[in-house]
């Protein structure tokens, strides 16, 4: 057994990795969670964010842990964020971090080094089961929730993006600016690693769930679901307004774009019909007047009509940002045109509300009808060229 844990102390500090453990107000679990990560490693760096309990009394009975105090609660994300500093400076490259109200085993401790040995440089979240008949109702909602919209973000799927045992690559994550400072942090950081480029991936973990009434949770339902709903909002409108479109220019190949043309566009499993109408769509909708939802309503407008998502999709990504500034002014253009403007901007007249109103209206005119013509001069070309590249179906000889 000696031998066991001395194997399993040595992958701490073969893969430079230490374990950060939160704390606020878990007295009655801190000295338990600590004793069981110290059968695998000394390694430990502890936060405690402003506990009024007990915390700072238990924490003098161990020596040898690295400990940030806080007079104040600041966070969950603060005192993550700040623990990972603390730990590049200490040489650690990898963190996995543990809740200290003693739902997470430290047994799972070494599949968590297993699963970076293989996969350097990735960020791996610890997946609960959630159909255990343990976890709570509210709990399963959120985590379905939460799931949803980091697919909708990043286009990952992770069967459990609210687990708050982790193993971070501290150097991939450096760079990174973080805004956020309390539980809403932990969706913040694996989007904006996703978008970093940085592989995240989960393995499987047990949790216990204390009966109710005995365990001491700090999420405050309403204020904190608040706080994370406002964040998903905006990475949501990033996410379709910029790094969508990035991730998938950015993975564009010659050799992707011409199997691209050839598997959704020349596929003969669907009509030319049906084809050119999902570039038709994709291409109103890269240039219609709702920001932040041009690629959800186009997907919808794809379902609802059965036409080819794969297409609409990539079409709409015509509003990438290089382009915005273009269909902005195409759009404008042709809303002054249409109502004998001309297509310049008159600053003479001084700015004001009708002055706004105006050229707000336009300006969604325009990209109305810019929308539509370039839509009906992208349809005619794709049907073009479907007639003339497309393989068609062996005609029927006639009798």
């Amino acid at each position: 057994m000696e031998s066991g844990s001395r194997t399993l102390q040595n992958k701490f500090e073969i893969n430079s990795c230490c374990v950060i453990v939160p704390t606020y107000n878990n007295g009655q679990t801190l000295a338990g969670v600590l004793d069981s990560i110290l059968t695998y490693t000394n390694h430990i760096i502890i936060i405690d964010d402003g506990s009024s309990d007990s915390t700072a009394e238990i924490l003098m009975g161990y020596s040898g842990l690295k400990l940030l105090l806080y007079k104040k609660n600041r966070g969950k994300g603060y005192a993550l964020k700040k623990a990972f500093g603390w730990a590049r400076v200490m040489g650690y490259q990898y963190a996995i971090s543990m809740d200290s109200d003693g739902q997470h085993f430290a047994s799972d401790l070494p599949a968590f080094l297993a699963a970076i040995e293989e996969n350097p440089d990735t960020l791996i979240v610890g997946a609960r089961n959630m159909d255990d008949a343990g976890a709570p109702g509210k709990s399963n909602f959120g985590f379905k929730f939460s799931n949803f919209w980091y697919t909708v973000t990043t286009g990952i799927k992770l069967p459990d993006t609210q687990s708050g045992f982790r193993l971070y690559p501290l150097e991939k994550l450096k760079s990174i600016a973080f805004i956020t400072r309390r539980f809403e942090f932990e969706v913040e950081v694996i989007v904006r690693a996703a978008w970093k480029k940085i592989n995240v991936m989960s393995i499987p973990i047990k949790v216990y769930y204390p009966p109710k009434g005995e365990r001491v949770s700090h999420f405050r339902p309403f204020t904190d679901f608040f706080r994370i709903s406002i964040l998903n909002t905006i990475l949501v409108l990033l996410a379709l307004l910029f790094f969508r479109p990035y991730l998938f220019f950015s993975k564009l190949t010659w050799k992707s774009f011409k199997a691209f043309i050839r598997k959704e566009l020349f596929n003969p499993e669907e009509t030319n019909g049906v084809k050119v109408a999902s570039v038709m769509v994709g291409a109103f909708m890269g240039v219609a007047p709702v920001w932040g939802w041009q690629m959800a309503i186009a997907l919808g407008i794809a379902i609802a009509f059965r036409l080819n998502k794969i297409i609409v999709l990539a079409v709409s990504n015509i509003s990438i940002p290089p382009m915005i500034p273009i269909i902005l002014y195409l759009s404008y253009i042709t809303g002054g045109i249409v109502l004998g403007r001309g297509a310049g901007i008159d600053f003479d007249s001084g700015i004001s509300l009708a002055f706004v109103t105006e050229n707000l209206f336009q300006y969604v005119l325009g990209s109305l009808i810019f929308g539509i013509i370039l839509a009906l001069g992208l349809g005619l070309i794709t049907y073009i060229a479907l007639l003339i590249f497309r393989k068609q179906p062996a005609s029927k000889s006639k009798n």
